[in-house]
This record gives C-alpha cells, structure tokens and sequence, in this order.
C-alpha cells in the first residue's frame, strides 16, 4: 500500500496543477474560444497590433472598413473626419503653433506607424476643441485586395489623442492616447451610421481582451478585444435605412457582457 503524501507535498502538488491549469485556460483554450472571424475568414491569420519605427509594439487594430478607397475617402468625408497632412517640415511647424498657440489646424499630421511593415496608407482625423493637441484620430492599412463580398478590405487602430507630452518609452516629444479604444471604435461607427455611409456592420477578433495594455508611447489602454468592420456603401450613395447588423456568436456576446462588467469595476 503507498504512503500517503506529506501536506506540504499535496499542496505543492494542488498550487501546480492549478497554475497548469490556469495557464491552459488563460493561454490557450479562452483564446481559441473567443477568435471568430466567420463573416472575414482570411483575416484569421493576421497579426491585429501595429507597430512603431522602432518595431515596438504600438496600437491596437480595433477598426476595419469594406470597399475600394474611394468609398473610403468618401465615408470619412460624408462623416465628418479630415484627410490627416502629410509629415513635411511645414506641417510639423503649423501643428507645433497650432498646439501652442491654440489655433485650428483639423489636417495635422499623425506621427507614422507600421503594419506588416506598411505604413498607414490613409489616415484621419476628427478634431475636438481648437487646437491638434486634442483630436480622435485613425490610421488605415488595406489588408485584403478581395474581401468575402469581393472588395477590397482595412483593418485600422483609432485612438483619441489627449495631449502632447514625452514618450514613456523614447522621451521624444508625442500625443499621448486616452486609454479607452473602444470609445473611439465605437464613436467611428457612430459617426459612418449617422452619415448613411454604412451597408453592414460586423465584428471579428482583434488582440483579445486587453486590460492593461501598452503602445509604443508607453500609453495604457484597454478594450474588448474585438475589431468593428463596416461594409461602406457604394459610390457614396447614402443609406436611408439602418445598417444590417450581423451579430456575433453567442459565447464572443457573453465574453463582451462579462468583460464590460470586470472593465467598469476596475476603471472605476
């Protein structure tokens, strides 16, 4: 008959299998539950986080667009968001007095970022107040040439810009983000809605859920996880009637529901 084990080995033995648990659950079967992508299957296999320069980490992708760029440049028209200036050094010296001296300057340039080593191709802006130290803005990557409807498809990071500080990580001069993506995915697709710019809204798995996230500034933030696509309308004709909305699975709905409630606790 085996002896049985001391306390302190069965409790050593208790706390690792938990933490191998813990592990499996956290890192491998929670991940492969919540990744669905059944409206945009080849996006399946894309990284969903952007990078900087310097190939740091940087923001999320947590927005996607559907149709051919001109549809593109005309919803963000059509919703009130402005084509974002290209770097140059006069542009880099009208956002700098604009910050300074408070002045409107709704075409500011963002500072570059990286997708599978692309820059963004396109990029806008939203301002809030008089000055580019506040604006919500967007970074867009054409990802996909043909999509599941046969156009092209973007998958972009939109963040709001608070103000202007050091980065946490290189000291350079940089807008700093709020930490709440989600409020801007969200006020993106509000503003395509309200613009009649939208035909079909869906989601598909971004980075997962995220509550203590990073970008490449050092910038906190958190979110869901999911990334908001928006099928635009075509040639710009404006959608007099809701958009269809195809919504998730039902265990990606009850993981938003539980994720919501853990994010209000903590926030607040």
């Amino acid at each position: 008959m085996a002896k049985p084990l001391p306390i302190r080995r069965r409790w050593l033995v208790a706390l690792a299998a938990m933490a191998v648990a813990y592990l499996m659950l956290a890192y491998v079967l929670l991940p492969v539950l919540w990744t669905h992508h059944e409206h945009e299957s080849s996006l399946a296999s894309l990284p969903m986080v952007t990078r900087t320069g310097a190939g740091i980490p940087g923001d999320a992708l947590n927005v996607g667009l559907v149709g051919v760029k001109e549809d593109v440049l005309r919803a963000m028209h059509e919703a009130g968001w402005f084509p974002a200036d290209p770097i140059t050094l006069r542009t880099s010296i009208e956002i700098v007095g604009s910050v300074v001296l408070d002045r409107p300057y709704r075409d500011a340039p963002v500072s570059p970022l990286y997708y599978n080593g692309k820059k963004e191709q396109l990029a806008f802006e939203k301002p809030d107040g008089r000055s580019a130290d506040k604006r919500h803005h967007v970074r867009l990557w054409q990802v996909l040439e043909k999509g599941s409807d046969g156009r092209p498809v973007w998958l972009g990071s939109v963040t709001f810009d608070r103000g202007v500080g050091l980065s946490h990580d290189t000291g350079q001069v940089t807008h700093h983000i709020a930490p709440d993506i989600d409020a801007e995915r969200d006020l993106l697709m509000r503003d395509l809605q309200e613009a009649g710019m939208v035909q079909t809204l869906f989601q598909i798995s971004g980075t997962g859920p995220t509550l203590l996230g990073r970008n490449g500034e050092g910038d906190p933030y958190y979110t869901d996880g999911e990334i908001d696509m928006a099928s635009l309308v075509v040639d710009g004709v404006r959608r007099t009637e809701p958009p269809e909305i195809l919504p998730p699975p039902p265990l990606i709905a009850l993981k938003d529901r539980i994720w919501h409630g853990v994010r209000n606790a903590v926030t607040e």
